[in-house]
């Protein structure tokens, strides 16, 4: 129980509070930029928050960390959990977070075949104004290795809304959007880490 409630602390949510203020550099070696959805999006930021533990957050270009609507993360944390504990940990975050967030809800999904879950989950915050942000995040987890450490792989996109009108409009084509954001996700050749 104590590993999971660890895992759950270092594998964070994308999680509506940005990350700022470090130089990006590409730890894992997946490269830069990555391609998504027709987009390229550049490097903006990178941490590595613990031993074993990296995050890198991708950008299309122009975009700013503090006020994205579209980003790709790419993460690895050594572990020899099984994937599905990493991800149950991350649901039980986001199980937690619903007493104070009425939006917050998640769906799993799992590809035996290649061994990968699917998480897909919406939170939302108030701003200093008290209007909404809307985030949904589709995370893709599979078994990944980086420095001769095994672990669990995370390759995911979080889609942004501001506002309680923007908001509004993205919970109404949340169903399509995400329909075609995870089918792209899915289908995507995972970063590789060197």
């Amino acid at each position: 129980m104590l590993r999971k409630t660890i895992v759950a602390a270092v594998f964070a949510l994308a999680a509506i509070a940005p990350a700022i203020g470090q130089e990006a550099v590409d730890h894992l070696g997946t490269g830069d930029p990555i391609a998504f959805g027709g987009t390229d999006y550049g490097l903006a930021w990178s941490s590595q928050p613990s031993p074993g533990y990296t995050k890198q957050e991708y950008l299309p270009e122009g975009a700013a960390l503090e006020s994205y609507e579209s980003m790709v993360l790419v993460e690895f944390l050594a572990t020899d959990l099984p994937i599905s504990d990493v991800v149950a940990a991350q649901m039980a975050m986001i199980e937690q977070r619903k007493a104070a967030d009425p939006i917050a809800n998640f769906a799993v999904f799992e590809n035996a075949e290649q061994g990968e879950i699917f998480l897909d989950f919406v939170l939302s915050a108030k701003d200093a104004n008290g209007e909404y942000i809307i985030e949904w995040n589709g995370y893709r987890y599979s078994a990944g290795e980086h420095e001769g450490q095994k672990g669990a792989l995370l390759f995911a996109i979080s889609e942004r809304a501001y506002g309680n009108a923007a908001s509004e409009e993205f919970l109404r084509g949340l169903r399509d959007f995400k329909t075609q954001r995870t089918t792209a996700l899915t289908n995507a050749a995972l970063p590789q880490p060197r």
